[in-house]
């Protein structure tokens, strides 16, 4: 069983524009995040990009990195293309969201661990312990049957009496299950959420749901390039 590893990075991202060429520490977030990815058991790594910047600075620290059209939607879109433009034949791709700078190996390699024939989908999630997460809609929340199966994704939770989990946003993908879910249509509830999950369960893709004990930080904000800094002020 080969794995590949993708890491979806465009440049003109809404809330944050340019932020995989932010500067943290000396190193530029997406090199940081593809260096913590190369530590994983993965196969190979590469970027997948639409940014001729972003494509010069990963091949400055002597990265792999293919160029992809600049219409797609979400990174998922991305990382199919960038597959079809590879010659090796991978059975399971994992998509690295190219905003967790610290991203720990480990978490990569569990999902790895419980890959299988069944798998469709997979991906982790972690308990909330901090009451400020719940209430923070950039944090996607995702709940989950006892089989482990994803039921909802939501950035917003009302009732808040059960444990919640928040979504740590990477994501393993069966080869084929990936082209299948590339040519879905979005579905009105995914509109309105921003959250191309929902489509996936909507046409009944199982998403098996790993939990971990290891948080990871993404950066969506100016205010989250100044929480990391505290919070990993020994890389800086």
């Amino acid at each position: 069983m080969k794995v590949l590893g993708i890491i979806p990075a465009r440049y003109n991202s809404k809330r944050l524009p340019g932020k995989p060429l932010l500067d943290l520490g000396g190193k530029t977030m997406i090199n940081r995040v593809y260096t913590s990815t190369l530590k994983s058991k993965l196969d190979d790594v590469i970027v997948a990009t639409d940014d001729e910047k972003i494509y010069e600075e990963v091949k400055s620290f002597g990265g792999k990195v293919i160029m992809t059209n600049n219409k797609h939607h979400n990174g998922t879109e991305r990382c199919y293309e960038a597959l079809q433009k590879i010659s090796v034949f991978y059975d399971f791709i994992i998509n690295i969201q190219g905003d967790l700078p610290f991203i720990n190996p480990k978490q990569i390699n569990k999902l790895i661990e419980n890959l299988n024939e069944k798998t469709q989908i997979i991906t982790l999630a972690k308990k909330i312990d901090n009451l400020d997460e719940i209430d923070n809609k950039n944090i996607v929340k995702v709940s989950f049957n006892a089989n482990l199966d994803a039921v909802n994704f939501k950035r917003k939770i009302i009732n808040k009496s059960k444990d919640i989990y928040k979504h740590i946003g990477i994501y393993g993908f069966r080869r084929d299950i990936l082209k299948k879910i590339t040519q879905l249509k979005k579905s009105k509830l995914e509109i309105s959420s921003g959250l191309e999950q929902i489509r996936w369960i909507e046409n009944n893709f199982k998403i098996k749901v790993i939990t971990t004990k290891e948080d990871e930080f993404s950066i969506d904000t100016i205010e989250d390039v100044k929480k990391i800094k505290r919070q990993y002020k020994t890389h800086f």
